[in-house]
């Protein structure tokens, strides 16, 4: 029951990024800044955790391994995913995103076949590529579903052209998450902990945030005060109390997949808190009832995904 509430709780905070990420665009905050200063100040908030866990001289040592692929991977998981979000922001209502980004979890099904794994065979162990998880995938076409519907619902109120600029950046940000991530889990083959992989990520990130950042200052100068605070509780938020409220969540159940499965499914709660926040603090907030399905059928989906998952892991082991 205590990882479940922390999942819950995790689900909140992570749920702010998504509503400060809309107040900042509706400021008329640029997203550049959005995006960069949540990298900048999420730096010496984990370099305290990881310096505390003495994790720092392990995690620099990895990276003096592959550097280039460090700044790749950094660009791909964390530049291509979180810039693109915070440019959705500008076009999209926070619950509409948050929905939407949920497709990640179709998409981190779809990228498996950009990995290898090593399989036991009567010529003995060979690589090869893995196979989409098509069974596993079922339930997923509930959170397709709805988050077609919410996009439909979307898309009869804005013009074709903010309705694509807020979807389509999205679904990049959906693809390039789960592979930047992957990727440098299996460079790193659990040599660093997900704190020190976090915090190797944000700092191999920091060449896009700075060329961004300069571009920006050059063009229309710096941020606002206020976005910068707003900026500093989405790293507060997010990049930490979040990620370390998840962390221990899943700390918690262990070994066990039914638990870790109900953890996974209270991340639906991003959905839920982020449409509340939005209507209690941006004005002029409104929800179809079509989009109200969708956002609906999201979180069944989410939650049906992981109890699918929980039953094809115990046919797995059962079959071993």
């Amino acid at each position: 029951m205590q990882a479940v509430a922390l999942g819950i709780l995790a689900s909140f905070f992570f749920a702010v990024t998504f509503v400060l990420n809309q107040l900042m665009a509706d400021a008329g905050g640029s997203w550049v800044w959005s995006a960069s200063l949540r990298f900048f100040f999420m730096v010496p908030l984990l370099m305290a955790i990881v310096w505390v866990r003495k994790g720092i001289r392990p995690l620099f040592v990895e990276m003096r391994r592959h550097p280039w692929l460090w700044l790749w991977w950094s660009f791909v998981g964390f530049g291509l995913f979180y810039a693109p979000l915070c440019f959705a922001a500008a076009f999209s209502p926070a619950w509409l995103t948050a929905g939407a980004w949920q497709f990640t979890i179709i998409a981190g099904s779809l990228v498996v076949p950009l990995f290898d794994e090593l399989v036991a065979t009567p010529e003995g162990v060979v690589r090869r590529r893995k196979r989409i998880p098509w069974r596993r995938m079922g339930m997923s076409v509930i959170i397709l579903a709805g988050i077609g519907l919410m996009e439909w619902s979307q898309s009869t109120h804005v013009p074709l052209r903010e309705f694509l600029l807020g979807a389509l950046p999205i679904l990049v940000a959906a693809f390039a998450y789960p592979l930047g991530n992957r990727k440098m889990m299996e460079l790193c083959t659990g040599r660093v902990n997900a704190y020190q992989r976090t915090l190797g990520m944000t700092i191999a990130s920091l060449p896009v945030w700075l060329v961004l950042s300069v571009g920006q200052l050059v063009a229309q100068g710096g941020p606002s005060a206020g976005q910068t605070l707003q900026s500093l509780i989405v790293a507060l938020s997010s990049g930490v109390i979040a990620t370390v409220l998840f962390f221990r969540a899943t700390d918690l159940a262990g070994g066990d997949v039914h638990q870790l499965a109900t953890v996974e499914a209270t991340q639906s709660g991003e959905v839920v808190f982020a449409l509340i926040g939005e209507l209690l603090v941006i004005p002029g907030t409104h929800i179809s009832i079509e989009g109200l399905v969708g956002l609906g059928l999201v979180v069944l989906g989410m939650i049906l995904h992981s109890l699918v998952s929980v039953r094809s892991t115990h046919a797995t082991w059962g079959a071993a």
